[in-house]
């Protein structure tokens, strides 16, 4: 059975290691895309929106709803991948903790 001394130490060397994890994810850039690329939404792993571009094709007057979903679509892939990289680098960390 650990001491509480020992749990400490290893909770406060689990709290570093996933700090630095945490560091990592946000320094990291995830990008989304909508149906052929043509929009694409850029993220940090911090959930900060680093941009969003669209190509010509979809630019339409017209038909502002199809932009509007494609937008949507891009944002949603690309926070997906935040939180998958997010659940994979961290979730690791459920299961270590000392109590």
């Amino acid at each position: 059975m650990m001491n509480m001394q020992n749990m400490m130490r290893q909770a406060q060397k689990l709290q570093k290691q996933m700090e630095k994890s945490q560091a990592e994810l946000a320094a990291t850039q995830f990008t989304g895309s909508s149906v052929q690329d043509l929009v694409t939404a850029t993220f940090t792993g911090d959930k900060k929106l680093v941009s969003i571009d669209f190509k010509a094709d979809v630019v339409d007057a017209d038909d502002l709803e199809t932009l509007q979903e494609m937008t949507i679509q891009a944002v949603n892939a690309a926070l997906t991948k935040v939180d998958e990289a997010t659940q994979k680098k961290l979730g690791a960390f459920a299961g270590k903790l000392p109590f």
